[in-house]
């Protein structure tokens, strides 16, 4: 028979996460619901990503977005964020976890969505997520699009990782620290990669989530796997020549993250209408948790 773990049915080897993480980035809201560029509807766009939020899990650990909240950092952007996302964060009984990126604005973003006195300080907070630890980091730069880290950040970031979390830590943060095969994101990377490589190196530090590029990246950095969540807004076009790589309002995603004793795993999650089949359901899974093994390998595993 099959083993069930909180309620999930378990046919390998590996069991239930600990930890279900929702990552989301780059929605861009404008005041008054304004389309972004004149052509994107950013806000029907991330609509449709919290309905595909609602369903993939029901009570994720946190959804957390990894910067570009507004576009133009408008005050009414970030309240019309907030109004889309606390209600569903509530159905599900989750924390939102919201970053600064580079086309937000500190005051407007910490006055709108934080409750906080609306100052240029950065934006950053550290969450014990039932024993995982999640940092956010402010890689903004008041007045620029690049990012960067300051040596008051990178010290406190330090301190913080001097105590291991009993699961580990996972930073969020915008500007991911990755290259790009894009020419036009090596003008507004990540600085300082070499001095946040040295804090975080031989820490707890399990994973990184950002955002920025619009496109799903992974890779790794000073020993971390680093995972880029494509956008809500618009994404790039990347199955163009890289010059020539540009926004299409299609191909908008986020990424579900499973974090395990031993793994993480970061699955890409479309937020597209498209024909489903309907073979796979639960009283599929209740079938097949009725066999033994040896049975479930029999009518689903061997070729006929």
């Amino acid at each position: 028979m099959s083993e069930q773990s909180g309620g999930q049915y378990v046919f390998g080897r590996y069991q239930p996460p600990s930890h279900v993480i929702i990552h989301v980035s780059d929605p861009h809201f404008l005041a008054g619901g304004a389309p972004l560029g004149g052509r994107y509807d950013v806000e029907a766009n991330f609509a449709r990503t919290l309905d595909a939020i609602r369903a993939v899990h029901p009570h994720p650990a946190a959804i957390v977005i990894t910067g570009d909240l507004a576009d133009l950092g408008e005050p009414d952007a970030y309240r019309r964020l907030r109004a889309a996302v606390e209600p569903v964060a509530a159905e599900l009984g989750t924390t939102v976890v919201w970053v600064a990126g580079n086309h937000d604005e500190r005051p407007a973003l910490r006055a709108g969505l934080l409750d906080l006195e609306p100052t240029q300080e950065p934006v950053t907070g550290v969450w014990d997520l039932d024993g995982l630890r999640l940092i956010a980091l402010d890689t903004s730069v008041p007045g620029w699009h690049h990012g960067d880290l300051d040596d008051a950040q990178l010290s406190w970031l330090a301190e913080v990782l001097r105590e291991p979390a009993p699961h580990g830590t996972l930073l969020a943060m915008h500007h991911p620290p990755l290259p790009s095969h894009l020419p036009l994101f090596d003008i507004l990377e990540l600085r300082h990669q070499d001095e946040l490589a040295e804090v975080i190196r031989g820490t707890d530090v399990r994973g990184i989530l950002a955002g920025h590029l619009h496109y799903s990246s992974h890779g790794m950095f000073a020993g971390v796997p680093v995972s880029v969540s494509s956008a809500t807004c618009y994404t790039m076009n990347v199955a163009r020549p890289a010059a020539q790589v540009n926004g299409m309002d299609a191909a908008q995603a986020f990424e579900i993250v499973h974090v395990r004793p031993d793994t993480i795993t970061h699955t890409v999650v479309p937020v597209i209408d498209a024909p489903t089949g309907e073979y796979f359901s639960e009283a599929w899974l209740a079938r097949m948790a009725a066999l033994t093994p040896e049975q479930r390998l029999e009518a689903f595993s061997r070729k006929r």
